[in-house]
Parts: C-alpha cells; sequence; structure tokens
C-alpha cells in the first residue's frame, strides 16, 4: 500500500473544499509531531447536518472523513431513526476519534487510524425524545434499537472502507467503528464486520 495516499486524499479533500468550517466544524492546528502520528490540516467536527445532530464530544478527523460522516448521518443515522423510531437522532456520543495508538491499544500491534485522525468511534445515538440507544445494550437489547444498530452498521459499510461493531471482536462490543483506511491495491477493497 502507497501510504501517499493519505497525503494525496487530505490534499485533494482540502482543494475541493470538501469541509468546510462552519459553527460546527473548525480547522485547527497539525496533531503530533513528525511520525506516525502526525496530522496536517485536521478539522474538529462538533455536529453534522448543519449542527442538527451534535456529536460529544467533539471530533478531531482528517478532511475526508468530514463528507464521509456527513452523508452516513444523513443517508443511514437520519432515515433509520425515522424508520424506526418515527423521530430524528439529535446527539451521538462520540467514543473515540484521534489517538495517537496501536489498533485497539495493543502493544506491537499496527498503527490505528484513529492515530491518522482517519477514524470515528460512535457508542450511542439520542433521539429527539430524549431516549439513547447505546451499542452496548441495544445490539442485544429490543427488536427495534437492534435493528436500528444493524442497519447504523450495515449503512456505514456503503460509505467507509472500514466497519467494525460487536460482531468483529471482543474490543469492539460496546461501540462502532468507522474508517477510510486504505485496503488491497487500489485502496477499494472494504472490511465489514
Amino acid at each position: 500500500m502507497p501510504e501517499t495516499w493519505r497525503r494525496t486524499e487530505q490534499d485533494r479533500c482540502i482543494a475541493l473544499g470538501l469541509a468546510r468550517p462552519s459553527p460546527y466544524l473548525a480547522q485547527r492546528a497539525s496533531l503530533g509531531g513528525p511520525g506516525r502520528c502526525s496530522v496536517e490540516q485536521p478539522f474538529e467536527m462538533a455536529g453534522a447536518l448543519g449542527g442538527q445532530v451534535a456529536m460529544r464530544p467533539s471530533a478531531l478527523l482528517r478532511c475526508e472523513m468530514i463528507p464521509a460522516v456527513e452523508k452516513w448521518m444523513a443517508e443511514v443515522v437520519q432515515a433509520g431513526a425515522r424508520r424506526h423510531f418515527g423521530q430524528r437522532v439529535v446527539e451521538i456520543k462520540v467514543a473515540a476519534s484521534y489517538a495517537c495508538r496501536t489498533r485497539n491499544g495493543v502493544f506491537g500491534a499496527k498503527i490505528s487510524e484513529h492515530a491518522h485522525a482517519n477514524a470515528l468511534d460512535v457508542s450511542a445515538f439520542q433521539l429527539a425524545d430524549g431516549h439513547w440507544v447505546t451499542v452496548k445494550q441495544g445490539w442485544w437489547g429490543s427488536p427495534r434499537e437492534r435493528a436500528f444498530l444493524r442497519d447504523m452498521h450495515a449503512g456505514a459499510c456503503e460509505t467507509f472502507t472500514t466497519v467494525l461493531g460487536p460482531y468483529a471482536d471482543a474490543y469492539h462490543r460496546d461501540h462502532l467503528h468507522f474508517d477510510l483506511a486504505w485496503h488491497g491495491r487500489d485502496g477499494r477493497v472494504k472490511v465489514c464486520r
């Protein structure tokens, strides 16, 4: 895998203006120093869909993650919430975004996409009526919550290149992980577990 893809994708995203600063999206100073955890021109995302969905805590993400998160929120999250609960999602709980670490925090493992601000972990969704649907309890919870969360997972597989949930392994039993990692020779292979 050519490691230059990160820089190429980041430059393309910024040049095309795919992530524009707003009250819910702020460009930040580079993260980390030289080396494996450095991220140039990251964004802090505090909300999606023009602030209709709060993201707490806010997420530190690379430029190309922003339109992917927006697409997933619009096409999957809100559509699924209306279908399963008859209302919209107003907040998501961000379990993780940028973090300089290895995969699953395991010593000696490959560097995580979180270390490149190229990943987002979501552990819960708050509906307009105040009800929270958590991955930890809802994945095996009521039929509506199970169906909603499985739709969130499956729908994310259309947008992100890596999607991991409770079926993937014990590390993901309480959240959904999304990233835009390069898989395969051309970067188009998807991992959806």
